[in-house]
């Protein structure tokens, strides 16, 4: 690949996980508003035309007070509030269809072109295939909220947020690869380490919306009081807190960012007379940012607003990670 053709991939990449971003950001407003399941069918085509007449909507309406979201949560709603939650699950799924058309069409172009290296080629079409796989998970989520309990499975939704990290730490990672000068290099573990635990962190914190854990324990730095709550390991057998327990998944999310609270500065200084020192200013910043969303997201209870808000500065610090640690790749001969 001639550099040139290096650059328009890299912008079509970047362009692909700007998309992404907003996916993952309308999906937290979706899931804190609680509109995910008022599209009780999965249809891929047709569903992309929103309902066009009055009969239109009765009949989704309808639909939907037959699930027991409506029947146990909404009773009360009329038609005016199911549209209010229709149009979040609606533009959720406009933006997944919007996405793998925007990630389609330019790599089949620049495939038919010949502006792709053979390697790159087939990573992308991981990509692609990941993004398929996205769009079925995330009807699999939905249609486990769909039974007697109206709410989407903790870890059907923690796994459709993982694959969407994934495929934007992909789109950024190999974007960020085609802009720097192409040169045999050795990636620094520490700093991949760091972007591990970014993307640990942000899987907790799936668990954490699923279980709604941040309703619980609203007070920083300790838990109601304590520095580990009491009942953190009252389920039997004991691994089962890990994922049903409330106060056992908010304590795994805290101890993540006191971890990252030591690494994230330890790297930034390491890095801050490398190259690698723009970068590392970066994700200390957003470090910084994430950090006070975060806390302001638990001591007010969650608001809609806050809580997409830090779903959102998840994937902005797991790019600025990423970013560091491949500022930080040392060149070979």
């Amino acid at each position: 690949m001639n550099p040139g053709e290096r650059r328009a991939v890299a912008i079509w990449l970047l362009v692909c996980a700007a998309f992404t971003f907003a996916m993952v950001v309308v999906g937290g407003i979706t899931r804190l508003t609680e509109s995910g399941l008022s599209i009780v069918e999965w249809q891929p085509l047709i569903g992309a035309l929103p309902p066009l007449s009055q009969a239109e909507w009765e009949v989704l309406f309808a639909k939907y007070r037959e699930t027991p979201q409506f029947q146990k949560v909404f009773s009360g709603m009329d038609l005016a509030g199911f549209k209010s939650i229709f149009w979040w699950e609606y533009l959720h799924r406009l933006l997944g269809r919007v996405i793998g058309l925007v990630f389609l069409i330019p790599y089949l172009f620049f495939l038919f072109t010949k502006s792709l290296s053979g390697p790159l080629a087939w990573k992308l079409a991981g990509v692609f295939v990941l993004g398929g796989l996205q769009g079925a998970m995330g009807w699999y989520m939905v249609k486990s909220g769909l039974v007697d309990d109206p709410r989407v499975s903790h870890f059907r939704l923690t796994a459709h947020l993982g694959l969407a990290l994934l495929i934007f730490a992909a789109e950024f990672w190999l974007a960020i690869e085609l802009l720097r000068e192409k040169t045999r290099s050795i990636r620094k573990t520490f700093p991949l380490l760091v972007v591990a635990l970014v993307f640990l962190m942000a899987l907790s914190g799936g668990l954490v919306a699923g279980l709604r854990a941040g309703h619980a324990y609203n007070t920083f730095p300790l838990m109601n009081g304590h520095l580990v709550p009491p009942e953190t390991f009252m389920l039997e057998p004991w691994w089962r807190n890990f994922f049903w327990n409330v106060a056992t998944v908010q304590l795994v999310h805290r101890a993540f960012f006191w971890l990252l609270l030591v690494l994230i500065p330890l790297l930034w200084r390491q890095a801050r007379n490398t190259e690698a020192k723009v970068a590392a200013h970066h994700l200390l910043a957003l470090f910084v940012l994430q950090a006070a969303l975060g806390i302001s997201t638990l001591l007010l209870a969650v608001p809609v607003a806050l809580g997409a808000a830090h779903q959102g500065g998840a994937v902005l610090l797991l790019a600025a990670a990423l970013w560091t640690a491949q500022a930080s790749r040392r060149a070979i001969a």
